[in-house]
């Protein structure tokens, strides 16, 4: 097997050759390795150099990148997994090459997490995390990390492997990226909860062609009855954009008030916000110090993530000026039109043209037109 070295944060390791010639480069190697995903790693190595758990699991490695930088970049004691002997051994090496204090271990990601517990369990598979949440959140003590890569379905593009997968509604919205964020963490929400322990989320976000989410695990049945109640539904038109938020564990029958469609529940996903704002502003502090390659993007996600309102949508105001028929105005005077107006707004991070507003429809589409939004 042929290798190359590669660098990532303060990390060197060897990995598998790839064809560039090839359609997606990742899977052309013998063991998956994607460069684009160093976004990913990189925010999780600084979230866990501010949490700073005692023990880590990664539990499917493949070529170990995200464990070996773990381990190397926050100290953290490592374990890494990988099904694959092959993957495992190219693990041991790159480990043994770092002088890393790191387990590796060559085990189903299933039985592993179903057998020992660690702090924090960090589940980064290709495609979907459905299979391995349970274990997941059986195993993990005090911090549960989750990627996923199967966007398509989380945001409804896919509706039938979205439902399989997640046992939920999505809907392909103008403001799916958020949908698929929700969908997946009411997903781990649930899971966890059915063992009378909670999910705070702490730094969930979502990116490109993937979901991240780090959760704090809280062990009490009021944290499991506290998370309960932040499960819920949208409650989308299929013909305008007025949405409607319905915290509980079953939707109810609704019509838009301005067009009497029957509206669609979307769901059931995470109500609330998806952030822990003291956490952001100390991992904000954090980043100057360490030298991670995409500290540019983190840089202006992290003050995104910190002032967006924490409504479970947004509006695409670009897509309300289309339907108007007007043309938009700049995000500023957008903004500042609703506040005018008396209602909070602010960007989002899923989307350049997404505003954040408690503001009802009216308000938005006024704020868009620019006709008089004060209340």
């Amino acid at each position: 097997m042929e290798r190359v070295r590669v660098t990532e944060g303060k990390t060197s390791f060897y990995a598998p050759v790839q064809d560039t010639n090839t359609q997606f480069p990742p899977g052309s190697a013998p063991i998956f390795y994607n460069p684009r995903m160093e976004a990913n790693r990189d925010a999780t190595v600084l979230f866990l150099s501010a949490v700073r758990p005692s023990e880590y699991l990664d539990a499917m490695g493949a070529t170990g990148v995200r464990g070996l930088r773990v381990a190397h970049e926050t100290g953290v004691h490592a374990t890494i997994n990988d099904l694959d002997p092959a993957a495992a051994a190219e693990i041991r090496a790159n480990v043994e090459d770092l002088g890393l204090d790191a387990e590796v271990t060559c085990q189903d990601a299933n039985a592993l997490m179903s057998s020992r517990r660690f702090d924090c369990v960090d589940l980064d598979p290709f495609g979907t995390p459905a299979p391995f949440t349970d274990s997941g959140c059986r195993s993990a003590r005090r911090f549960l990390c989750i990627t996923a890569t199967d966007t398509a379905p989380l945001c409804g593009a896919h509706l039938k492997a979205g439902m399989r997968r997640y046992w939920a509604r999505p809907m392909n919205t103008e403001y799916h990226g958020e949908v698929g964020l929700r969908v997946l963490l009411g997903f781990a929400a649930r899971q966890m909860i059915k063992y009378d322990r909670g999910v705070r989320p702490l730094f969930c976000f979502a990116h490109e062609h993937f979901v991240r989410l780090h959760l704090r695990v809280v062990p009490k049945v009021s944290a499991a009855e506290e998370t309960r109640g932040r499960i819920g539904y949208l409650l989308q038109c299929p013909h305008c954009f007025y949405r409607a938020e319905h915290p509980g564990m079953f939707p109810e029958d609704r019509t838009c008030p301005r067009c009497g469609a029957a509206l669609t529940p979307v769901g059931p996903l995470w109500l609330g916000a998806i952030n822990d704002l003291p956490l952001l502003e100390e991992m904000e502090a954090l980043l100057p110090t360490m030298s991670l390659g995409t500290a540019s993007y983190l840089g202006r996600l992290l003050p995104l993530l910190r002032t967006e309102l924490p409504t479970s949508s947004f509006y695409d105001y670009h897509k309300v000026a289309k339907r108007l028929r007007t043309s938009p105005p700049s995000m500023e005077v957008m903004l500042q039109r609703v506040r005018e107006a008396g209602y909070a707004a602010t960007r989002t991070h899923y989307l350049g043209t997404g505003v954040k507003t408690e503001a009802p429809l009216e308000v938005v589409e006024a704020a868009v037109k620019g006709e008089n939004t004060e209340k």
